[in-house]
Parts: structure tokens; sequence; C-alpha cells
């Protein structure tokens, strides 16, 4: 498939199934809501060494919020639900109790419950109060700027992680703008993370390693350093290659945040240096769900023709 000059490979990117959850930061003021959301979605890039993979979904209007202040919505997103909850414990513990005037509350009704104030009401060492309004608790700790109110539990769901798009150009420089315009694109989008810094990844990895204590390794066949090796898949006019990753609360999500992606970077085309766009196929190795890059394009290709 070719759209706009641009060479799309008709392979598949490979995800694998992950436990999200979502939660509302409010503050006084969206400054220090971002500043929570920013610092506890921070070492969170991916499960391979961070065990949680997290971001930004949106900024949320005040008439959205439980308590009608500034809020900003978070995903999180593990392999497993104990580790879901116990990164969430930390990180709202040491992120966003700590962070001046916040609240936070749940923000999925989901499969099943986890906790989410239901442990730190300890840091209130006796001092903590609670209030049950309808079927939802919530507890009140003590501080020093007055009180941290959040919201017992949090419902978690199972999801995607892993879809990703690569982006295949004569220049670095090429390769980020047209990433960055596919970024800009997905970033529209609801129920959709991209857990890597801006939404890009330079260190793209492949399943398995030459040593046996990592399962991960450099995507070795996009590296144009390695233009030698006979597995390279670089032809000569590429200098750049680069990722972008996209964890989404359903298949439906992350293959429509992939089409967005990739019709931004088709619009600019290959007059921009982009040559190809592909996706990381590691022959089922990675996970169940693939996201055929010409069945997500179909419709956009007609638009196209």
């Amino acid at each position: 498939m070719i759209i706009n000059g641009v060479i799309i490979d008709d392979t598949f990117a490979e995800a694998f199934p992950m436990r999200a959850t979502r939660i509302i930061i409010t503050a006084i003021n969206y400054k220090w809501a971002r500043h929570a959301a920013e610092t506890m979605t921070g070492f969170a890039t991916s499960v391979i060494g961070c065990n949680v993979e997290a971001g930004i979904e949106r900024i949320i209007g005040n008439h959205e919020t439980p308590d009608g202040r500034p809020g900003i919505s978070v995903l999180l997103f593990a392999t497993d639900r104990k580790t879901l909850e116990q990164q969430l414990q930390k990180r709202i513990g040491q992120c966003v109790l700590t962070c001046p005037t916040t609240a936070v509350f749940a923000g999925l009704e989901g499969e099943g419950q986890i906790a989410l104030g239901k442990n730190l009401r300890y840091f209130g060492d006796g001092y903590q109060t609670s209030k049950k309004i309808g079927d939802k608790r919530y507890w009140r700790i003590p501080v020093m700027d007055g009180e941290f109110l959040c919201e017992e539990t949090t419902g978690y769901q199972t999801a995607i992680g892993g879809g990703n798009l690569l982006v295949l150009a004569r220049h670095i420089s090429q390769a980020l703008l047209a990433c960055e315009a596919a970024i800009d694109a997905i970033s529209l989008l609801p129920n959709i993370i991209m857990p890597f810094p801006g939404g890009g990844v330079r260190s793209g990895s492949k399943v398995g390693s030459k040593y046996k204590f990592l399962n991960a390794s450099t995507n070795h066949p996009y590296c144009p350093t390695l233009k030698g090796e006979p597995d390279n898949v670089l032809g000569k006019n590429i200098e750049a290659a680069m990722e972008i990753v996209i964890d989404g609360l359903t298949k439906e999500d992350v293959a429509l945040a992939m089409n967005r992606g990739i019709e931004a970077i088709c619009d600019l085309g290959k007059s921009q240096g982009i040559e190809r766009i592909t996706g990381g196929n590691y022959g089922g190795k990675l996970g169940p769900h693939h996201f055929h890059l010409r069945e997500i394009m179909h419709e956009s290709y007609n638009r196209y023709i």
C-alpha cells in the first residue's frame, strides 16, 4: 500500500494483554494538578524495566471532575492486577499525596476494584476520617495545607499494551517531524497513552537477546549504523527509524490511534523525506494482538485514491 508516496508495509504490529486503570487528579489549578500527574507518570515507559506504563490521558474541565476543580486524567497499565495496584499505591503516595492542594478520584468502573486510598489512609496516623456517599467511600487525610481527599478504590480492566508503528525516513529531523505529527493526532483521542518520552521511541526493542539475562534488546534490523548486517532492513536512502508505542483500553482504541497516527504521517508524504511505515512484528513472540496495517488503513487509503 502506498499513500502520498509513503510505503506502508504489509505487516502487523504486535501487542500484548495488560491491566489498566484510570484516576482523576484535581487541584486548586491546572498547574498543580499537572505537577502531580507528571511526577506520578515518571519512569513509567515500559513494563520491561518500570513494571508499569503510565501517562496523562487528557485535561478535564471543572464541570467534569467530582469536586468541581481543574483535573487531569491519568492511565496506568501493567501486566497483572497485583503489579498495577502496587504501582498505583506507590505513585499516589509519593507523588500525589505530597503535591499541594491535590485530591484523587476513581476514573474507571472496570471489571474489578483495586485500592486507591484504602491503604494510603494509614498515613493519617489515626487522624484520618471516612465518608461514604452512595456506594463510594472517601478518605480524608490531614496534611499541612488542609486535608488530602482520596477515593477508597478505583476500577481496573483488561487492556492492550505495545501497539506501535515505526517511521522510516531519510534523515532524523524528518523522522521526528513525522512522529510529532502522529503524536499530536493521537493525543486528541481518549483511552490512549503513549508512555515513552514525548510519545517517541528511538530505542525500539525486539523480543529476546544474545544475552540470556535479557528478555528484550535493541531492534538492530532498524539501526542505521548496522546497515552492513545481513538482517538489517533499512534501504540505502533511510538514515533514521522512530517508533511510537501506544497503550489503549481496548483493541478498537489502539487501532484508531494507529490509523490517526499513520494518516498524519502520510499527510506529510514522501516529499518530506518519509519513505516507509511499518510495525513491530516479532512472529507472535510478543503477544496475541496483531494490528494489521493494511486493515487499519483500508478506509483511509480509499479516501486518498
